[in-house]
């Protein structure tokens, strides 16, 4: 069994990585298991018994991070077991595989359980962290060069202020601009602007706009659509801890008279759909709000780490019910 373990925040390249094995096993039966969600011995029981229908196996392991240490140890002992049974066998590896089932540990953070780590195979390893700023701009202004579209600097940072920060969702929001975005004419920051609002699935963005806007029963139905859509709940509270501090910032920046255009370029908030949720959520939030807000949401973060996780729906939305209760 080849094992490969793809960690860090960068999704896009992290999913290419995913797709790189998934083409060197055409045809391969694919299992993915959600740690915290499927029993690891169910998982182990998998790994360890071959497939009567398929050659090939690729069997997936998404938030591996949530391996508690007994089910890391079983995970990695089947690994060991697998490789300890190959040198057995004296059988040579081909393209990089020990034998026809490829095990891929996935996690958004950059570090697994020891146990895991050991097993693994250091060169199947791989943290894929976010984009610099100038990469960011590349990969957008290539995107969109290879549908026969120019934008400007302009654009690519209306682009870079409205998606989250990885090329899985710059990929997503980026094809369906494609689809809108006029090409008889230069495209204006305005238009991406009037097509990211209209066609985009819900994210931290759509959610922090909810809370802005102190809209408590929109902001519930977000976080249960992102949650529903299998993004982890951790991820979520450190994009709104994002908007929060940079909500800090822009309240900074009133107390020192109205902004200027540069000041809200610097601080990414020059797309009017952009600044006027970080205005709606000033109306509501003052610089000590803001603090309580983070240290809610640190608090929170706590919680969905710790074995109260498996309740994330409900303490997502005690978390939201708290913050909506600022000040109102």
């Amino acid at each position: 069994m080849a094992s490969y373990i793809f960690l860090g925040p960068e999704l896009g390249k992290k999913q290419d990585a995913v797709d790189n094995i998934k083409k060197k096993m055409p045809g391969a039966e694919e299992h993915v298991f959600y740690a915290g969600e499927t029993n690891a011995a169910e998982i182990a029981d998998t790994l360890q018994n071959n497939s009567l229908f398929s050659e090939s196996r690729i069997i997936i392991i998404k938030n591996a991070d949530q391996l508690k240490k007994d089910e890391a140890d079983l995970i990695a002992s089947c690994i060991k077991e697998s490789a300890a049974s190959v040198l057995a066998a004296s059988v040579p590896a081909v393209s990089g595989q020990d034998d026809n089932t490829a095990l891929i540990l996935l996690s958004d953070e950059i570090k697994l359980p020891a146990s895991l780590e050991n097993a693994v195979p250091q060169k199947n390893r791989q943290v894929f962290y976010e984009l610099f700023e100038r990469e960011k701009n590349e990969w957008i202004r290539q995107f969109f060069a290879r549908e026969g579209l120019k934008i400007d600097k302009d654009c690519i940072a209306a682009i870079l202020e409205m998606v989250e920060n990885n090329t899985e969702a710059l990929k997503r929001e980026c094809s369906r601009l494609v689809s809108f975005l006029p090409r008889e004419q230069p495209v204006k920051p305005e238009d991406i602007e009037k097509w990211l609002s209209h066609t985009r699935e819900e994210s931290v963005f759509t959610l922090f706009s909810r809370i802005a806007a102190g809209d408590l029963s929109r902001a519930l139905e977000a976080a249960a659509a992102m949650l529903a859509a299998k993004e982890k709940a951790p991820g979520i509270l450190a994009g709104l801890a994002w908007c929060f501090r940079k909500l800090g910032d822009y309240i900074a920046l009133l107390e020192k008279g109205e902004p200027s255009f540069i000041d809200l370029k610097k601080l990414g908030l020059s797309v009017p759909k952009v600044k006027d949720d970080y205005a709606a959520a000033a109306g509501r939030y003052n610089a000590d709000d803001v603090e309580y807000c983070l240290a809610l949401t640190a608090e929170y973060d706590i919680l969905l780490r710790s074995p109260a996780a498996a309740m994330e729906n409900i303490l997502m939305d005690r978390y939201l019910v708290a913050l909506m209760k600022i000040n109102s």
